[in-house]
């Protein structure tokens, strides 16, 4: 067998590792227990365990049942998309999730994400020197909140 056939092993585990690490980070980030996944997903908690300790490769039915139960594409977890971005996606699930919203929510959604924008712009700036900070804040506006 040539050098160009042979299975890259140390490459395999690797890339076990790394799906495993990605798993258990979205698992924990969404505040989800290895039992609920188990039970969602209908893979033993025990092998939910293996997985995202990279001891057990993944087939591809249970990654799917992972990505659809995490909500994020598969080519994601795998790493295949080369654009792919945790905020690419983040969007795409906010679009999913948030498309029938009223035009008001959508307002009031905005107004927060310039609140959120502005509190993490004066975290910054309470990093850096005072004579390089700037005071200003970018809201579009000022509303009541109900």
């Amino acid at each position: 067998m040539s050098d160009d056939l042979k299975p890259a092993v140390d490459d395999d585990s690797a890339v076990v590792r790394r799906l495993g690490d990605k798993l258990k980070k979205l698992r924990e980030y969404l505040g989800m227990s290895q039992q609920y996944v188990a039970e969602c997903t209908g893979v033993p908690r025990s092998a939910v365990s293996d997985i995202e300790r990279g001891q057990r490769k993944v087939d591809a039915v249970e990654l799917t049942k992972f990505a659809r139960l995490y909500q994020q594409p598969v080519s994601w977890l795998l790493d295949e998309d080369e654009r792919a971005s945790p905020d690419a996606h983040a969007l795409s699930l906010f679009t999913r999730k948030y498309g029938r919203l009223t035009k008001h929510d959508l307002e009031q959604l905005e107004d927060f994400a310039a609140f959120l924008a502005a509190r993490r712009a004066a975290a910054l700036e309470e990093d850096r020197p005072p004579e390089e900070r700037s005071l200003r804040w970018t809201g579009r506006r000022s509303t009541k909140w109900p």
